[in-house]
């Protein structure tokens, strides 16, 4: 039961900054969804002009169905933007296909943090599918410290990969908000505060996601440089 309560408590805090954040970015992405921009560009067109501008025509612009899942695949070259957003001429749309367009831009000109986050990308899939069973069977065959080193190890993965991913994130959004201003795109004023709260929120998602798995780690950490195995 000792041991029951701070795990319950880390649960429901990490959850709680999770919802948190992801209610942000949603109300945001939904308040601005409804502000048309003055450009009456749709949101895979302002990607496709960004792209063009920036000399890149080698990446494809495609419709993907989900709400929120936009996003930029580096291995195909395809720039994924959800129903929501490759139609949509509204200021929000307009934002996440500018931050996505920044993806592009990063992998076009190589951007170190881009290139970690990809290199990393198979090792983090790899940890979190272990970390669902593995530490079960150490438990089951007594090897309660061997169990732990390796949720830490694990968790550790987790969140130098979620590390990684706030610089790239953010400096895609950065990217996003001086391209659609310096193209016309959006108009400086509410159009371009519209794509800074939109922006500014979905980063949020990504410290909370950060927050979580170092908060994790830390918690499996404890019992070992403690001395505790259970």
């Amino acid at each position: 039961m000792q041991n029951l309560i701070p795990f319950l408590l880390l649960l429901g805090g990490t959850m709680a900054i999770s919802l948190i954040a992801g209610a942000r970015v949603k109300s945001m992405f939904r308040r601005w969804s409804g502000v048309a921009a003055s450009s009456g560009l749709t949101g895979a067109q302002a990607a496709s002009q960004i792209l063009r501008q920036a000399g890149i025509y080698d990446v494809e612009v495609v419709p993907h169905e989900g709400i929120l899942s936009d996003h930029y695949d580096p291995v195909n070259k395809r720039l994924a933007l959800s129903e929501a957003v490759y139609g949509s001429r509204s200021v929000a749309a307009l934002g996440v296909a500018a931050h996505e367009a920044g993806h592009a831009l990063q992998h076009a000109q190589a951007y170190a943090p881009l290139g970690w986050r990809m290199s990393a990308v198979k090792v983090t899939t790899f940890a979190s599918g272990a970390m669902m069973f593995l530490p079960i069977a150490f438990s089951l065959l007594g090897l309660f410290k061997l169990g732990m080193i390796f949720m830490c190890v694990g968790m550790g993965i987790i969140m130098l990969f979620n590390l990684v991913t706030l610089p790239v994130e953010f400096d895609a959004s950065k990217r996003a908000k001086v391209l659609l201003t310096r193209s016309g795109i959006i108009r400086s004023g509410e159009e371009e505060r519209g794509v800074n709260e939109v922006l500014n929120a979905a980063g949020l998602t990504y410290v909370a996601a950060f927050v979580s798995s170092l908060a994790y780690l830390f918690y499996y950490l404890m019992p070992l440089l403690s001395g505790r195995e259970e």
